[in-house]
């Protein structure tokens, strides 16, 4: 009979023995009792805890708190799992498991691999390439997916997930059935979202993971009503808007006021100190209110060349301001005994490193570089970052990067400056993960740009993206999660471990399907690399024709022949197979015309592509967002041969 020992007593490590616990039953051949004590002084079974507690060393790791060691030494009856946190020690945990052939590969239990097998014993010791590994809230979402997901990136080695915004807007957008014409909307009140939040907040405690909290929204909440509780870009009647609110928002244009009526999309005037103490006022307030959030993300407007141009605020860079800001804030949480990090936004405007301020406690702060614009065509240049100029900066004429390359150098430029860390808030699973129609370029893009951001000392990833960007497969979150947490995987390496578990021995197969679907659609046409403002190509058309019936036979053949296995997983995914065939389907005949210019036919498939799968949702809603997948294919869609470029969406 296994034993497994508790070492340190922590309820992260309560959890962890019990995780443990619970997937060597599943492997076990005959089942069978493992017990769970707590022992300091146990010297045999299974021994979990901190490093620390077992006089392991950890001197090689910065801040025994953000820094990850996953310490495992066992043989087939136990053996040390340890870590220097808590939650490297339930990381250790999964690790340990992984090594053993379990394997998760998208939400829920239908993502599992477990194999049935005698464990095998296991030495290693790891520390994660990046410190910080997480994700952010966005797309459409619905309370069990959020919760699942949370699980999931702990088993994949992240340590952190932000939730955006007071309430998230993001579950009303599940749960409006946004995008579906199929599902009835379901309202939910600001009180239910609330206390989901919460709930998601005890599953990040249960294992330990950070909590980012908030984003966007102080410096436009903080002058309405910092009591109230809104849903995430609401938007305010002008008319109802005092003069003593307008005095502190951004002069634009020789007017002040909410930018769009829109708080969120909303700067203040920074060189108001009562203004600012305004902000710093509410963000105290809530702060000691929430002292389970790990960092509080004190954002600026989501919006672009909207600062304050008023004479005084003219005299400074907008990223100088915010430093100013951030600097008043930290005394502000210092002076009321709160020890929570603040995470910045290096974002819009203010990539652009200050010129004249500095940080007075960097390490209060998460500097996050939002590379918005960026293409995802293309990857990083090292010789291009080294030795770009970049542009200077021009109040509320930002000419914002279009290459990760100018993200870099500027994300450089303020890490030079100020000492903090700096984190790259992704974007490859929001919109752009829509291009990549069979998910393998996705999937590369992501895995070269994480080990990018880490080779010009960036400090981790977190990805700004649906929580069901699993269609037709995990491949490319997974790919990510690898990249950010294991030095030495090859991208290949990583590709035969997920297909050859996702979809069993004939995984090469599989492969070269995905494979020949992104030949079909190419990321590069459809997300109009190369400074293209429409789809119009005579060439591609002629492609699309001519190869697209020998791809879909060659999909249909697979799904028939692996229809069904006795590897749960591999079932699941073959069925959502079945559903992303009728979708590349659909999407080939979508782009069809839209090279050929036929747009209004494009939009008549796009309805007829939409509405079929509302339909379809339900049956594979842990995987799929059909809101956040036909926002962007109706962008696509709707898009003409003389449309403008628009700031944030090309």
């Amino acid at each position: 009979m296994l034993k497994i020992y508790k070492i340190t007593s922590d309820p992260v490590v309560d959890f962890a023995a019990e995780e443990l616990k619970k997937y060597l039953r599943m492997m076990m051949t005959e089942g069978g009792d493992i017990q769970i004590a707590y022992d300091p002084t146990a010297t045999e079974g299974f021994r979990l805890g901190l490093m620390q507690d077992m006089g392991l060393d950890v001197s090689d790791v910065e801040n025994v708190e953000l820094d990850d060691i996953l310490y495992i030494d066992t043989d087939t009856t136990g053996g040390i799992i340890a870590g220097d946190n808590p939650r490297s020690v339930l990381l250790a945990v999964y690790e340990y498991l992984k090594k053993n052939g379990c394997r998760w590969l998208f939400p829920g239990v239908d993502g599992e691999y477990i194999p049935l097998k005698n464990i095998e014993p296991v030495k290693c010791r790891v520390v994660p390439l990046c410190r910080h590994r997480g994700e952010a809230t966005e797309g459409a979402n619905y309370q069990q997916n959020f919760i699942e997901n949370i699980d999931l990136i702990a088993k994949l080695g992240l340590n952190c997930f932000m939730i955006e915004f007071r309430v998230p807007p993001y579950y009303d957008s599940y749960y409006l059935h946004r995008n579906n014409t199929f599902r009835k909307p379901e309202p939910t009140s600001q009180t239910t979202l609330v206390q989901w939040k919460r709930a998601l907040e005890c599953e990040l405690e249960k294992r330990g993971l950070g909590f980012h909290d908030i984003g966007h929204s102080w410096t436009g909440d903080s002058f309405v009503d910092p009591d109230k509780t809104v849903v995430g870009w609401y938007k305010v009647d002008p008319e109802t808007v005092s003069e003593e609110t307008k005095q502190y928002l951004a002069l634009l244009n020789g007017k002040r006021g909410f930018y769009n009526d829109v708080p969120a999309g909303t700067n203040f005037c920074m060189s108001n100190p009562e203004a600012r103490k305004k902000v710093c006022d509410f963000v105290v307030r809530y702060t000691k209110s929430h002292a389970n959030s790990d960092y509080i993300h004190v954002w600026l407007a989501d919006a672009v060349n909207n600062f304050c141009e008023c004479e005084a605020c003219s005299k400074k860079t907008p990223s100088d301001w915010y430093v100013v800001l951030m600097n008043d804030l930290d005394r502000a949480l210092t002076e009321a005994g709160l020890t929570n990090r603040v995470g910045m936004a290096v974002y819009v405007d203010t990539i652009w490193a200050p010129t004249t301020e500095t940080f007075n406690n960097p390490d209060r702060f998460l500097m996050i570089l939002g590379p918005i614009t960026r293409t995802y065509a293309t990857g990083a240049d090292d010789e291009l970052i080294n030795t770009m100029e970049l542009p200077a900066y021009e109040l509320n004429k930002s000419d914002l990067p279009n290459t990760i390359d100018g993200y870099i150098a500027h994300a450089k430029n303020w890490k030079a400056q100020g000492g903090a860390d700096v984190l790259a808030f992704e974007y490859h699973f929001w919109r752009y993960f829509v291009h990549s129609a069979g998910g393998i370029s996705i999937a590369k893009r992501a895995f070269d740009d994480a080990r990018s951001y880490h080779k010009h000392n960036l400090d981790g990833v977190m990805q700004d993206g649906s929580q069901r960007a699993f269609f037709p497969n995990g491949f490319a979150f997974y790919a990510n999660s690898r990249a950010i947490f294991d030095a030495d995987v090859t991208f290949e390496e990583v590709a035969e471990d997920y297909f050859s578990h996702c979809y069993g021995k004939d995984w090469k197969q599989f492969y070269e399907f995905f494979e020949n679907v992104e030949k079909l659609l190419p990321q590069e046409y459809l997300c109009l690399a190369g400074g293209k403002k429409h789809y119009v190509d005579p060439d591609m058309a002629k492609h699309i024709a001519e190869n697209m019936d020998a791809v879909l036979a060659q999909g249909k053949a697979l799904v028939e022949s692996h229809y069904n296995s006795d590897v749960r997983v591999q079932t699941a995914a073959v069925r959502i197979m079945e559903y992303y065939l009728i979708y590349v389907e659909y999407y080939a005949k979508m782009m069809l015309q839209k090279a050929l210019g036929n747009d209004d036919e494009a939009m008549k498939i796009f309805e007829a592509w939409r509405d079929e799968f509302s339909k379809y949702e339900i049956y594979m809603e842990t995987c799929y967002d059909q809101h956040l997948l036909f926002s962007e294919l109706g962008r696509m869609a709707s898009r003409k041969e003389d449309s403008v470029l628009t700031a944030f969406y090309v």
